[in-house]
Parts: C-alpha cells; structure tokens; sequence
C-alpha cells in the first residue's frame, strides 16, 4: 500500500513499549508453544510408559497367586456383549415381549398359580403317555 515504507510502524518503534519486533515476538511465542507442546507430549508418553509398566509387574504378581492357588484367569469380558447400566441403551424389546410382560402383569397371584399346575400336569401327562408308547411298543405279539 505504501511501498517499503509503512508510516504505522515507524510511530509505534519510537512509542515505549510499542514494537517494530511483534514478528519476532510471534515467532518465539510460537516456538515456545511448540516447545510446550512437545514436553506435555513427551510427559504422557512417559506416564503412560510407566503405568504400562506397573500393570505388567502386577499382571505377573496376578499370575504368581493364581499358579498359586491354581485358579484360572477370568475370561476377558466383551463390552458388546454385556447390558448397559444406562436404560436408554439398552435393546429395544419386541411387540411379542411386550405383549407377554403385559399379560404376566395382568395375572394376578392365582391365575399364574393356575398356569402352572396346568403347565406341570400336561408335563406330567406327556410323560405317562411317552411311557405307555414305550411299553406298548416292547410288548407286541409276534
């Protein structure tokens, strides 16, 4: 806009404090973030270095008290498939489910009393009836 010359900056070097050196100042700030940034970074990396290393030796005293005591190592657990603690997360449930928890509240104490003996004598009755068949079949005239 002005050339080589820029009026503003010729002002602001002869202010105190004012600076002709604010790329300068950039440019170490800058570097200095960077600096910044790769202690945090190397700072993680050691920390996590160190709790990797304090979760194998306790991984290998873990070891030493099941060879111990001859216990065997829990199977790792799968997060898929275990329920969520959040209700909002778990599965949704089918119309027939929901349609069967409806009938089971409807019940009362003595419909379901009665649903299962119904249940436990037709069990009952299959079994006798398996029973004949079995010994009707083994007594046949030849």
């Amino acid at each position: 806009m002005f050339g080589m010359f820029n009026p503003m900056s010729a002002v602001t070097s002869q202010l105190p404090g004012g600076g002709g050196d604010d790329e300068g100042d950039k440019e170490k700030e800058e570097e200095a973030e960077r600096e910044r940034q790769e202690a945090i970074a190397e700072a993680e990396e050691r920390r996590k270095d160190k709790h990797r290393k304090m979760e194998e030796e306790r991984e290998t005293m873990r070891q030493g008290i099941r060879d111990k005591y001859n216990i065997k190592k829990k199977e790792e657990v799968d997060p898929m498939n275990m329920e969520p603690d959040n209700p909002l997360m778990r599965k949704k449930k089918t119309p027939e489910e929901l349609e069967k928890e409806a009938e089971m509240a409807d019940q009362d104490e003595l419909t379901k009393l009665k649903n299962t003996l119904e249940n436990q004598v037709g069990d009952i009755k299959q079994q006798i009836e398996d029973k004949w068949r079995s010994i009707h079949g083994k007594c046949s005239l030849q």
